[in-house]
């Protein structure tokens, strides 16, 4: 129930005007403004018969609130109540009113942004929005793959430098003065394509020609693949965008007797990397194997699914440990052989590393743990 203690303090500057109390004046106040405003109440002091009447700014400012202003007097228990309601719409208003009228940039800057496109050709324009604030361009690089640049414009440009946001595996800054234009984006845009031409072809080929597990839709900026090399074995690279056909991180994922002799090879044959090769033929001399496409690479080379949850993936990843034993060679999520284990009475834990069952041959099965718990 209010009092006119709690009014007071929640409304300092709304006052009674008479006896009676049906009648107060004063200010609401909303992010740091004062709003005059005038309440009349029936002799019952019943809000959904009161009437507010508003000063010229407040009743500006509530425009399009009219009917949701009503509501909450209408449904208000006491006056109280109404004014923090009230106060509530007037902060929402305020704020969809500052967000409307932010700062529009001065005319030259449509007219420097549109003589600047025409420049560069309105074909590279694939997106605008209604502000001319973000657009997007496109280019080709020399082996014929489309990129996008996206520049988020300030209200000073060109006085300021765009922001620029582009999807490569290295960071991309812009040399910019007041000077420079969309056309000098552009070209530096072009420039740093080429830079990049030999590693996308490189990823490229190893897109088309093996059957890459993770990711499953690669980004240009991916410099990471997981390449399936059949008896549910793979390996994972990281490619330096930089050096490209250079030997890259080198990580084997499978059962022991099949990625050991391939570690093997590696050391070995480590000599014959040749960076006028591709990485892909490169890797096929050093390991001595063909990799399997997808297209050829038949199911029972490759058990796609978990043992445990049937499924591939799981939280984004997919089967990476997998039964030593060559007669199984069983794939499993690392999560699923972990909690499969911890519930076994007969396996025991040393550190970071699990010893147990398979849980398809009962064979011995071992779970290095990464870093943090599954």
């Amino acid at each position: 129930m209010e009092t006119p203690a709690s009014l007071m303090q929640q409304c300092p500057l709304l006052l009674p005007q008479n006896r009676a109390k049906t009648v107060y004046e004063g200010f609401i106040t909303a992010q740091g403004r004062d709003f005059h405003l005038r309440i009349l109440l029936p002799e019952d002091l019943q809000l959904k018969n009161a009437r507010l009447l508003c000063s010229w700014q407040l009743r500006a400012i509530l425009s399009g609130y009219h009917q949701i202003v009503q509501q909450r007097m209408q449904h208000s228990s006491d006056l109280m109540t109404f004014m923090m309601e009230l106060k509530m719409v007037l902060e929402v208003a305020l704020k969809n009113k500052q967000e409307l009228h932010v700062s529009l940039p001065p005319p030259q800057f449509y007219s420097i942004l549109i003589e600047e496109i025409g420049t560069l050709g309105w074909d590279k324009l694939v997106y605008a929005d209604t502000c001319f604030s973000t657009i997007k361009l496109k280019a080709e690089d020399a082996s014929g793959r489309e990129h996008l640049i996206t520049l988020k414009l300030k209200a000073k440009y060109p006085a300021e430098s765009p922001d620029c946001f582009v999807d490569f595996p290295v960071s991309f800054s812009v040399s910019w003065t007041p000077k420079s234009s969309i056309v000098n984006i552009h070209n530096q845009f072009l420039t740093a394509l080429e830079s990049l031409k030999t590693f996308w072809d490189v990823m490229d080929e190893i897109d088309e020609k093996t059957w890459v597990l993770e990711p499953e839709k690669p980004t240009r900026s991916a410099t990471a693949r997981r390449i399936a090399l059949g008896n549910n074995a793979s390996i994972n690279i990281d490619v330096d965008p930089r050096h490209p056909t250079m030997l890259p991180e080198c990580c084997f994922l499978g059962a022991d007797h099949v990625v050991k002799p391939l570690g093997i090879k590696l050391s070995r044959n480590i000599h014959l990397w040749d960076p006028e090769n591709s990485l892909l033929q490169n890797l096929k001399d050093v390991l001595e194997i063909d990799f399997p496409a997808r297209a050829i690479l038949e199911k029972s080379d490759f058990s796609m699914d978990c043992g445990i949850c049937y499924a591939y993936q799981l939280d984004g990843a997919i089967p990476d440990q997998v039964c030593d034993n060559s007669q199984c060679g069983q794939p499993f999520h690392q999560m699923c052989l972990y909690e499969w284990l911890r519930g076994l009475l007969t396996s025991r834990q040393s550190f970071n590393i699990m010893f147990g069952e398979c849980p398809y041959c009962s064979k011995p099965i071992t779970l290095k743990m990464s870093g943090r718990k599954p």
